[in-house]
């Protein structure tokens, strides 16, 4: 019989927001794989360290981080045949996944690649998302708000289409995902609107570097784990 494939959400990066049930599969895995940059540690292994048995074997998924999606795909075949080889062996795989899998999460790839053939259960995480709002203090949304989620690449082209400033203007909440290199255009988008004084910045939430700021105070330069919570507070909290 074929092993099982676990993708394990980690929650954004306090070890203590790793869920009970994630926790007990990583604690039992013989066989754990997870996402890294080559020659740099991986961020989701290092979440989970306290957990992983010193006899699992490792499987390290060296994926590049490139405009080109190309790499990347080949880096998640090669990680799929990785993953292919011990399930076929009757071993389970514990996938560690920054996050939650299925939002933004890296392990959706491998799931693409393997669903058809193995049986596959996929354990949520906390998100980045729900834990900027948290430490932020700021609730994203109640009754019949709407709450609208833009990674910032897509501000790059948004002199020309004007997609992201429609969002901007017209959503109760908006949430602006992996700034990284874009964070000029995204901010001078969010000045443009008028929502700067509504907007709060965070970076790197729940870890030891976490930063909260507003985002007029907000650094020049911004990490891929940022994002920027504008919350227009039309609903009546109190």
């Amino acid at each position: 019989m074929s092993g099982t494939l676990y993708g394990v959400g980690l929650g954004p990066g306090d070890p203590e927001l790793i869920t009970r049930k994630a926790a007990r599969l990583i604690e039992k895995a013989t066989v754990i794989a997870y996402p890294a940059l080559a020659g740099e540690a991986s961020l989701a292994r290092s979440i989970a360290a306290d957990l992983i048995p010193e006899t699992a074997r490792e499987i390290a998924m060296n994926i590049p981080m490139t405009v080109d999606r190309g790499p990347a795909q080949v880096a998640y075949d090669l990680a799929a045949v990785a993953v292919r080889a011990e399930l076929d062996a009757g071993r389970d795989v514990v996938v560690l996944c920054e996050g939650d899998p299925f939002f933004y999460g890296s392990f959706m790839y491998l799931y693409a690649r393997l669903k058809a053939e193995y049986a596959i259960e996929v354990v949520p995480g906390v998100t980045s998302m729900t834990a900027c709002a948290s430490v932020a203090g700021l609730p994203l949304s109640a009754r019949n708000e709407v709450v609208t989620i833009l990674p910032a690449p897509i501000f790059a082209g948004s002199e020309t289409d004007g997609g992201p400033a429609r969002v901007l203007e017209q959503s109760d909440t908006v949430v602006v995902m992996k700034l990284g290199r874009h964070f000029g255009v995204v901010r001078a988008a969010i000045d443009a609107a008028g929502l700067t004084d509504k907007a709060v910045y965070i970076e790197r939430a729940s870890t030891p570097h976490e930063v909260v700021l507003p985002l007029s105070q907000a650094p020049e330069k911004a990490p891929y784990f940022s994002m920027i919570l504008i919350v227009k507070g039309a609903d009546p909290w109190l």
